[in-house]
């Protein structure tokens, strides 16, 4: 690897780059169409947590095999593979009856999130080992590139968070999966079309026993990693959305649209503003010429800093005992504070993964780290269901401090070299 970015390395990054967007816009769009449209016909906190399930489940499984697909196979393979496996994702689930049962609805839909949930990881993990190669070494071109991505594929992921609000309103659930489907497909063919060299080509030698590091910084880290991504998930997924429902609409159907709008929006908001503060992540914390272990001690200092917004949060949710107008106000400042402070934890990891890693077996290490990411999301995901229909928006609140804290508890355990 050079001091600088190669000329096809650069085009790479941006083709790389823009297919990313193009998925992430329609992972967010689907994720609200679906929360939205099921809560409508009365699912349960804990039945729309099932929906999402195997979607997350699907990503640890993914993750942990496609470092391996990719380090055999090439990392385009797997960038087409997953934006591929999106489009019948979505055409899948326009079959969905309305007819069926509440129990058939619930597995079919799992199912087809499963699918999502695959393709997502691909294209994930392609986008995230391909910075490793073609990022420039000098002056933290990495942590600056790999923030980039990060940070700006989530602000996209934001906005289609609102376009599916917006087109389950607009549209109704079945032509706007249609209309998702044939954007995405539309630009699956001009990246396969346009995509220029750069991203490495596959080892026939490579073995699945690879997958699995022997590096305790990449373990550790990999632990924190699931912990911070539960504590997220733990109320984003479903205790907000729904808790935001039931405060905006007034039970007609005008006031459930609106209410939609509000909810997406909302959403929209938080993950945009986090997108635009992990792109910030190495001017934040002054990043350029730091050392590694200086960095990992950050990050220590700043998942601390999360745990405590929850908890604040959880008390004052439980004090107010019911929904109140300051209330709200109060959990909309406080979750999007958490967004921000959230946001320089995730582009630190983000980062150190691709430090601890070598180029000769990132798609490895990259593969496996994303899996204990798919893990906490799961993991999130179940218990926002569960912690919100048994206790609420302040046990969901407090279940998140708690996922924090462990994610602490791990970050200080990364030693300072492997």
């Amino acid at each position: 690897m050079t001091q600088a970015a190669r000329p096809d390395g650069l085009a790479a990054y941006v083709a790389v780059t823009a297919a990313y967007w193009a998925f992430m816009l329609t992972d967010g769009a689907l994720r609200m169409l679906v929360l939205l449209h099921f809560n409508t016909l009365g699912f349960s906190p804990l039945q729309l947590a099932w929906l999402f399930l195997l979607y997350e489940f699907a990503g640890i499984v993914t993750n942990l095999s496609a470092g391996w697909i990719a380090a055999r196979f090439g990392l385009t393979a797997t960038l087409y593979a997953g934006l591929g496996l999106q489009v019948l994702a979505l055409l899948a689930l326009t079959r969905l009856d309305p007819g069926w049962s509440i129990a058939a609805s619930v597995v079919f839909v799992m199912a087809v999130q499963g699918l999502s949930g695959v393709a997502k990881d691909l294209a994930k993990m392609s986008s995230k080992s391909a910075v490793k190669v073609l990022a420039p070494t000098a002056d933290g071109g990495l942590f600056r590139w790999v923030a980039l991505l990060t940070g700006s594929k989530n602000a996209v992921k934001g906005a289609g968070f609102f376009i599916g609000a917006a087109l389950l309103a607009g549209l109704g659930f079945v032509p706007a999966l249609r209309v998702m489907a044939a954007v995405l497909a539309l630009i699956l063919a001009g990246v396969a079309l346009f995509m220029p060299s750069g991203l490495p080509a596959g080892r026939k030698g490579a073995k699945f026993s690879e997958v699995f590091s022997g590096d305790p910084r990449i373990n550790r880290l990999s632990a924190a990693r699931l912990f911070l991504f539960g504590a997220r998930d733990v109320w984003f997924v479903v205790g907000i959305p729904i808790y935001f429902t039931a405060v905006f609409s007034d039970g007609t159907d005008e006031g459930r649209r609106w209410a939609f709008f509000l909810v997406g929006g909302f959403m929209a908001a938080w993950i945009i503003g986090y997108g635009a503060v992990q792109a910030s992540a190495p001017k934040i914390l002054r990043a350029a010429g730091r050392p590694e272990a200086e960095i990992v001690g950050l990050a220590a200092h700043w998942v601390a800093g999360l745990a405590a917004i929850p908890v604040g949060l959880a008390v004052l949710a439980w004090a107010a005992a019911g929904p109140q107008g300051w209330l709200t106000a109060v959990l909309i400042l406080g979750l999007l504070a958490f967004g921000a402070v959230f946001a320089v934890n995730s582009a630190v990891h983000s980062y150190l993964i691709l430090a601890f890693t070598r180029a000769e077996r990132v798609t490895m290490d990259v593969g496996f780290y994303y899996m204990s990411n798919a893990a906490g999301r799961l993991l999130g995901t179940l218990l926002s269901g569960l912690s919100y229909q048994a206790g609420g928006l302040p046990l969901c609140l407090g279940t998140a401090a708690a996922m924090a804290a462990l994610s602490w508890v791990f970050v200080r355990r990364i030693p300072a070299a492997g």
